[in-house]
């Protein structure tokens, strides 16, 4: 059960019901107001008419002070505290680093289990519903290597590739589950013990959509830009021609990650997504250490050890450059990307910088800095 939440947090909840979880609208009106408390206040609902919003949040927004709608938006609250382990949203430390620089960033995460594998370096694992036997093996065998090694493997807790992937990690302690419906249902519902176990096991189940939310259809395309978003690269064990892997690898490469596909039987029609990824530029891999390799040489150096995991309060960070190396992760960050976030010169962070490679903190490849520990 969650603490009692912030103002500021239920503030978004309301604001994010309002809009029926759109993300144009939701940040076309912080951008207009500021925060979702000014977006809410009475005298400024009514502006929303004239920011070219979709009519049907207008309307919503217009019953805001219904007591129906009220006892409603109460009830989300209750089901968030009741359901959540923990709530973030961008304006957290918890939130995850790898999401923070996309335009279409959820605006709030409800979760449950351990929030600190949200932050730490990441590989999906995706594939095909109907899975094959020798699809499950890999998949299994890929998240068992790669959380072993340290990673943390994300996956959408669907049937075939993504629950093989999830079984395969959870032995180590390093896996996360992006839902596409709210934080008190579980879709399918008969993944319900394999849910539970990802928590008992210490790991991590997370979504963006409010408590209540129903397995929409068109929810698990949106989910998945998630999956591929929190990872430094995406790994598609198996998929058909079309299927919802394509989709996620697609979205992985428009936001810069690495897409590596696992090749099959050229007459099998489960592996004709892999072949077409490989034909247009996804990288073969038949072994989970060329992945670390791969990985290590876009990103620097990443720690293949349980290690990878250990808090900051491990490593010695000089006072002087805690900000900045907080900043960083091990997703690779130019200058121009990290001086976004700091109010410092250009070249007082180009001296920070070298200081943190010095102390084998951070790591620099063609222009690029990301974190070392």
């Amino acid at each position: 059960m969650l603490n009692p939440i912030t103002s500021h947090q239920v503030a978004i909840i309301k604001l994010w019901h309002l809009v029926n979880h759109s993300l144009t609208t939701y940040y076309k009106l912080i951008e207009h107001f500021g925060s979702a408390d000014y977006a809410l206040l009475p005298s400024n609902i009514v502006e929303w008419s004239m920011l070219g919003i979709h009519a049907s949040h207008i309307k919503r927004a217009s019953q805001f002070s219904d007591l129906e709608v009220q006892h409603h938006l109460d009830s989300i609250i209750e089901k968030t505290i009741q359901y959540c382990d923990f709530v973030c949203t961008p304006a957290d430390s918890t939130y995850p680093h790898q999401l923070q620089n996309y335009a279409d960033k959820p605006p709030i995460l409800f979760g449950q289990g351990n929030i600190q594998l949200l932050n730490t370096p990441s590989i999906a694992i995706i594939g095909s519903r109907k899975a094959t036997k020798y699809g499950e093996k890999n998949g299994y065998d890929f998240a068992y290597y790669l959380s072993e090694k340290g990673f943390t493997v994300i996956s959408g807790l669907a049937e075939g590739i993504d629950q093989a992937a999830h079984l395969g990690a959870i032995s180590h302690h390093n896996t996360v589950a992006i839902m596409a419906t709210g934080i008190d249902q579980t879709y399918p519902k008969h993944h319900q013990k394999l849910r539970q176990k990802i928590l008992e096991t210490g790991n991590t189940i997370i979504t963006e959509f409010l408590p209540g939310t129903k397995p929409l259809q068109h929810h698990f395309p949106r989910r998945n830009r998630l999956v591929s978003g929190m990872s430094l690269g995406v790994v598609v064990v198996e998929a058909r021609l079309p299927s919802g892997s394509l989709g996620t690898a697609k979205c992985a490469a428009n936001q810069g990650k690495t897409v590596f596909a696992i090749p099959g039987n050229i007459h099998d029609k489960v592996y004709e997504g892999c072949h077409e990824l490989i034909r247009e530029g996804a990288t073969l891999v038949f072994h989970p250490q060329q992945i670390i390799e791969d990985l290590s040489f876009s990103f620097g150096t990443i720690s293949q050890t349980s290690e990878i995991h250990s808090s900051h309060e491990d490593i010695f960070i000089p006072v002087h450059l805690k900000n900045l190396y907080e900043q960083l992760s091990w997703q690779g960050q130019d200058l121009d990307q990290i001086a976004s976030s700091l109010s410092l010169s250009t070249a007082e962070i180009t001296a920070q910088l070298m200081e943190l490679e010095l102390l084998e903190l951070c790591i620099q490849h063609a222009g690029q800095y990301s974190r070392l520990k």
